[in-house]
């Protein structure tokens, strides 16, 4: 593969999500992908048959980074910190991958190989995270939680975080998605959150909650 194409393919890809988060995935074609690029739709298909291989390699990028960014690290004991990062990445990743958001059901219907594999990241590797993450600030000391609670709890965190984009477009219908939007999402994390809190570390808990206020009011 020369470097022109793979410059291309890689440009395709960006300024797609660009487009998707901005206009959504069902309103841009491959014309409109074309257009904004400024080449030609059969250098555009040389790269992508269709658009929802395009679809399918932002899904790729989308599940790396979650994997990539949320592992638990293997060299050095979790800190506090580490729920910091672990929301801050969450909302991250949903800020940068919003449009799969807003209509996931439809998008995996278009899409059959994204579909099987989304099954598969959420139901064994995000899964996988999750319970790590939770086990290891209970052993930190951070959250006090039963066993047989993780999983809802963990589930209950993910239900929030990937559908929380969607849920201020229909709570907020005439205000702009914003950055500040998942800061919003965050607060409501740690609500879900504090009931399992350790009292010595509820005062770095207020912190980063006041963080994520204060952040969503400036």
């Amino acid at each position: 593969m020369s470097k022109t194409r793979i410059k291309t393919y890689d440009r395709i890809i960006q300024e797609s999500l660009k487009l998707f988060n901005e206009q959504g995935e069902r309103s841009i074609t491959t014309n409109h992908i074309a257009a904004h690029l400024g080449i030609s739709p059969g250098n555009l298909y040389y790269h992508f048959r269709n658009k929802e291989e395009i679809v399918y390699q932002i899904f790729i990028m989308y599940r790396e980074f979650i994997n990539q960014r949320l592992a638990v690290p293997e060299d050095r004991k979790m800190t506090v910190d580490d729920l910091v990062n672990y929301l801050d990445t969450a909302f991250l990743a949903m800020w940068q991958f919003r449009f799969m958001f807003y209509d996931l059901p439809g998008l995996l219907a278009r899409n059959p190989q994204m579909q099987s594999e989304y099954h598969q990241f959420v139901n064994t590797e995000l899964k996988n995270i999750l319970g790590e993450h939770f086990r290891e600030f209970i052993r930190l000391g951070l959250l006090k939680m039963d066993e047989e609670d993780i999983e809802a709890v963990s589930i209950n965190i993910w239900l929030v975080v990937k559908f929380w984009f969607a849920f201020e477009q229909t709570s907020r219908p005439k205000a702009p998605i914003t950055e500040e939007s998942g800061h919003r999402g965050v607060l409501q994390v740690l609500a879900l959150l504090k009931p399992y809190v350790q009292p010595e570390y509820m005062h770095a808990f207020r912190s980063l909650y006041e963080r994520h206020t204060t952040q969503k009011t400036s």
